[in-house]
């Protein structure tokens, strides 16, 4: 058997996951479902490995960090692989791997809890030694209702996230720019590193007022504008954004700490990073003069230019 394993700890882990393992997934036939524990963070469903045995996978997608593989059932397998999760891959040997997004990994089969064995051939373990991940049974006709995923907010890559959309999130709110662009409710995915880098990219500090990328309202002159017009920095933010989300994805992420990668085909974006975790070091900011400064907001690490981000 040839193994290659996955892991994902924000939004383009989370693709990047998604994407290795739709070659071995998709179309396949659930052949054999062990449990090998009955819980990871929460029970998993009753009669999980029966209710799985037998369907089809018709699609594999993915909303914020959630994994949703659709079933010939009508139900969705909703996952989430916490901190610490990771699918690992067997396949047949001298099989050749299913695109570029699989790396070495060391077999720890203590914490290996689900095992999912497809028609495609492929074997699917799914590894989670602090047990922060989930795995859960949704009908499809029910997702909108489901808990875990209705209140999430737009997703950052989708044409309907744009300056107009954030403004009018962040309109009237205190918070910092940097806590706004964490919660869920306002963009769905986006994490402690890429938000850091995306506001390195806009040039805007972390510790700005979320609602100073909407027009003020001493300033709106119409309905629009009370709502939350978008300003410059709204725009630039946008583009700042997606554009360091499509290039993590095109790296294959970025591997800390439990999220290791090495073959050089996966977790390579912190090769990349701007900000994150390089405190102490030069702005990388075209001009400036800065150096990178790390704070703490809200209990987290955040790193930025405090000459450059305004």
């Amino acid at each position: 058997m040839v193994e290659r394993s996955l892991t994902m700890p924000e939004l383009p882990e989370v693709e990047t996951v998604r994407r290795g393992l739709a070659p071995v997934m998709e179309g396949a036939r659930f052949v054999e479902v062990v449990a090998h524990r009955g819980d990871l963070r929460w029970p998993l469903p009753k009669d999980f490995a029966k209710r799985l045995e037998g369907q089809t996978v018709t699609g594999l997608g993915r909303r914020a960090k959630y994994l949703l593989a659709d079933l010939s059932s009508g139900d969705v397998l909703l996952m989430h692989l916490g901190m610490s999760g990771s699918f690992r891959i067997a396949l047949p040997h001298g099989e050749q791997k299913p695109g570029a997004y699989y790396h070495e990994r060391a077999k720890d089969l203590a914490h290996d809890h689900v095992v999912f064995r497809m028609s495609s051939g492929a074997t699917i373990r799914f590894n989670d030694p602090r047990r922060f991940g989930s795995m859960k049974l949704v009908p499809r006709t029910k997702l909108d209702d489901e808990p875990l995923l209705r209140a999430l907010g737009p997703e950052p890559l989708g044409n309907e996230f744009d300056a107009t959309m954030l403004a009018k999130a962040c309109n009237g709110k205190n918070t910092s720019l940097k806590a706004a662009l964490l919660d869920q409710k306002v963009v769905a995915g986006l994490g402690n590193i890429y938000v850091c880098e995306a506001l390195n990219r806009a040039l805007l500090s972390p510790k700005r007022k979320a609602s100073t990328i909407a027009s003020p309202l001493r300033q709106a002159r119409s309905a629009a504008s009370r709502t939350g017009e978008p300003n410059e920095r709204a725009e630039r933010l946008i583009d700042a954004i997606k554009a360091v989300l499509k290039d993590a994805i095109q790296a294959g992420g970025s591997s800390l700490r439990d999220h290791r990668q090495t073959d050089g085909s996966l977790g390579n974006f912190q090769h990349n990073f701007r900000v994150y975790d390089r405190e102490g070091e030069k702005c990388p900011t075209s001009g400036c003069k800065g150096a990178i400064k790390r704070i703490a907001q809200n209990g987290r690490s955040t790193f930025h230019c405090p000459v450059c981000q305004k």
